[in-house]
C-alpha cells in the first residue's frame, strides 16, 4: 500500500491511497478541492491520469474537501462514498455522481483491495467522518478536520503504519494574528482544527509501534509553519523533526510506501 497528497490546506484537499498486487491496482481518491484540470495537473506529478482511479471518499462538504468531487466523478464514472449528512449539505448543483453510495460514519465498507473505515469526527459540517485504510497487511489513518481527538478517534488510529494527521495551526500565532475574533474561536473550538499541541498531545498516546510514515497535514499559511508543526509532532515521540513529513497546500508530497 502507498499514498501521496495531491495539497493539503484551505485552498483544496485531496490523497490518493492504493492498494493492490501486480497489474491490478486500487486507487481511491479521499476528498477534491481542486477543478478538473488543477487535478490533472496534480495527480500527473505522481504518474497518474484520472482514469486511473476507481473511487472518490469524501470526508465533508467543505469546497475545499468537496468542490472538485462530482464534476470528476461525472467526468471519470466514478463511485463517491459519503454520509447522509455531508451528501445533504452539499449544493444540489453538486448532486451528479452517476453513482453516489450513501455510508454509515461508522460502518467499514470494500473498494477493491482496500478496506474502508469512517469514523466520525467533531467539526462544524453536516455530518463529517475521517478514514482508516488497510490492505489486509497494513493501515493507513487519515485525520484533519477535527477541533478534538475523542476516545473513538483515538481507538481508531492506535497501531497505524502511517499517520496523516492535522496540525492546522500554532495557538500563539492564531491568537496574535489577524484573524477576526468569531474566526479565531471557531478555528480553536472544538467544532474547528487540531491545534499543532493538540495532535502532538494525541499522538503521544496512541500505540506507534508499527508506525512508519507520519505527515503532518492541513497547516493553515497564515497561521502555522512547517517548522512549528514538525517540531510538535517530533517531540511528542521522540525523533528527529527531519522524519515528520509535511503536506504541503501547494505540492502535497509524493508516494510514501508501507513495507
Amino acid at each position: 500500500m502507498r499514498f501521496a497528497s495531491l495539497g493539503s490546506g484551505s485552498r483544496g484537499n485531496a490523497l490518493v491511497v492504493e492498494a493492490g498486487a501486480g497489474g491490478r491496482k486500487t486507487r481511491v481518491l479521499v476528498d477534491c478541492g481542486f477543478g478538473p484540470r488543477e487535478l490533472e495537473r496534480r495527480l500527473a506529478r505522481l504518474g497518474l491520469v484520472p482514469e486511473d482511479l476507481d473511487a472518490l471518499v469524501v470526508t465533508h462538504e467543505h469546497g475545499d474537501h468537496s468542490a472538485g468531487v462530482m464534476k470528476l466523478a461525472q467526468r471519470h464514472r466514478l463511485d463517491v462514498f459519503l454520509t447522509h449528512g455531508t451528501l445533504a449539505a452539499m449544493p444540489k448543483s453538486r448532486h451528479r455522481a452517476p453513482s453516489l453510495r450513501v455510508i454509515d460514519g461508522h460502518c467499514a465498507f470494500a473498494v477493491g483491495a482496500l478496506e474502508i473505515a469512517p469514523f466520525p469526527v467533531p467539526h462544524d459540517a453536516r455530518e463529517p467522518v475521517q478514514y482508516l485504510f488497510g490492505d489486509g497487511r497494513h493501515r493507513l489513518g487519515v485525520l484533519t478536520d477535527t477541533g478534538a481527538a475523542t476516545p473513538h478517534i483515538r481507538a481508531m488510529l492506535d497501531a497505524c503504519d502511517a499517520l496523516v494527521l492535522e496540525c492546522n495551526h500554532d495557538r500563539d500565532m492564531l491568537a496574535d494574528g489577524a484573524y477576526p475574533r468569531h474566526l479565531k474561536q471557531r478555528i480553536a473550538g472544538r467544532f474547528g482544527h487540531l491545534d499543532n499541541q493538540a495532535a502532538a498531545a494525541l499522538l503521544a498516546g496512541l500505540d506507534r509501534s508499527r508506525l512508519q510514515h507520519l505527515v503532518a497535514a492541513h497547516l493553515s499559511e497564515q497561521n502555522n509553519t512547517p517548522q512549528l508543526a514538525r517540531a510538535a509532532l517530533a517531540e511528542a515521540i521522540g525523533c528527529a523533526a527531519e522524519w515528520v513529513g509535511v503536506a504541503g497546500q501547494d505540492e502535497g508530497f509524493s508516494w510514501r510506501e508501507l513495507t
